[in-house]
């Protein structure tokens, strides 16, 4: 599943550059997560760096509106990554 920024995020600037999927944003006012970009870091790392970086404790979470298997996130970040290969 996709990942969501709550608006507990305080702006700090830390998650979207880590972000291998750029599927991380600034919008009205707080950064927001791409549900169509997100892998939740599958495919480049064993768990979501997003969620490493924030000093906030859970204000990035799975977004229960997006869920996604194991496999689909996989098929999300070929399609991301490698659809010139396809």
């Amino acid at each position: 599943m996709a990942l969501l920024i709550k608006k507990s995020c305080i702006n700090c600037d830390m998650c979207e550059p880590e972000c291998p999927n750029q599927a991380i944003s600034m919008e009205d006012e707080i950064y927001q997560i791409d549900p169509a970009r997100c892998t939740e870091c599958v495919g480049h790392y064993d768990e979501p760096t997003c969620m490493k970086v924030c000093p906030i404790d859970n204000t990035i979470i799975h977004d229960p509106e997006h869920r996604e298997t194991n496999e689909e996130l996989w098929d999300k970040f070929v399609l991301l990554h490698h659809a010139d290969k396809l």
